[in-house]
């Protein structure tokens, strides 16, 4: 498995989103899927204090007892929907939300510590006096941010005191569908030198190749049956997708390997973030990583998203 640094961390370039983890998985299916992924180099874990009611990070602290130091370990903050924990952004609610997760997840520090959504009603120099407090005290390694925009991603560096630390990251959805931050948000990242940790790079499993034209949907998966999800595939999706299969499989490769490697062949992309409920699937996410499109693959499917003018916000 490559690594590619995030700050002073070293990431698996293939991570693992825990938020299945207390919610479709129990303790047991938690630490099987962590006992897989490990064993095939994704060491980036990134979970949020909210995944499965609190659970995910609880189930992470037993399954992680006497292997800590094999993985990377970042969980989420300040989510306005949080029951919960803590949330928001004030210097008290991040002090609370991290002993928490600090207590869940078993460990005395967390790799990196992101603030899940930006909070209108703090000053982010707010927030981030108290995750500086929090590096100091070496309850956190490095601080990120998560569903930011370029503009609040300028704020955060402008807040920022001479030497302190830095938002060393921002996590946002991106996949070949939904190509939003390729507007604005990468470009940042590529200037201020911040990484970008892709989600949902598989858009609920409409990038796994299992969505097809002309083909029944699969039974049983997120997409067939919600019908927020079934309108994304429209003709124009499903043809781009077919397009996006045929330059997969024109090279040996599947439609799931594409998925990462197109992401990964951005310059500020360090790991991108696929969940999974089963062993097989993150044994699966892994080998994906292995692909390097070669620069001009890279834009040969650009020229097909661009082309095909889908761009699902």
């Amino acid at each position: 498995m490559r690594t590619r640094p995030i700050g002073s961390l070293n990431a698996s370039v293939v991570g693992l989103g825990c938020n299945n983890f207390g919610r479709r998985l129990d303790l047991a299916g938690t630490k099987n899927v962590l006992d897989a992924a490990i064993e095939a180099g994704v060491t980036f874990l990134d979970t949020a204090d909210l995944y499965g009611g609190t659970d995910s990070e609880r189930f992470m602290g037993e399954a992680l007892k006497g292997r800590r130091d094999q993985v990377v370990i970042a969980t989420k903050f300040g989510h306005p929907a949080n029951t919960d924990a803590p949330k928001g952004a004030r210097p008290e609610d991040v002090r609370a939300a991290l002993d928490a997760s600090l207590a869940r997840l078993q460990t005395d520090h967390v790799d990196l510590y992101q603030l899940h959504f930006p909070d209108a009603d703090v000053p982010i120099a707010d927030t981030l006096g108290a995750l500086a407090e929090a590096v100091r005290e070496g309850k956190v390694r490095e601080i990120g941010c998560s569903n930011f925009s370029a503009a609040q991603l300028q704020e955060a560096e402008d807040a920022t005191a001479q030497g302190a630390p830095r938002f060393v990251s921002v996590q946002n959805e991106y996949s070949l569908l939904k190509r939003t931050a390729e507007r604005e948000v990468l470009p940042a990242c590529e200037r201020l030198g911040v990484a970008f940790l892709p989600y949902f790079p598989l858009l609920s499993g409409i990038l796994t190749g299992k969505y097809r034209r002309g083909r029944p949907l699969p039974e049983g998966t997120r997409v067939t049956g919600n019908a927020r999800w079934e309108a994304m595939l429209t003709d124009g999706v499903l043809d781009l997708v077919e397009e996006l299969t045929d330059f997969a499989e024109a090279r040996g490769r599947e439609l799931i390997d594409l998925a990462f490697a197109y992401l990964l062949a951005h310059r500020p992309v360090a790991s991108v973030i696929a969940g999974a409920t089963s062993p097989a699937q993150v044994r699966r996410n892994a080998q994906a990583g292995g692909w390097e499109l070669s620069a001009t693959e890279f834009a040969e499917v650009r020229a097909l998203l661009d082309a095909a003018g889908v761009l699902l916000d």
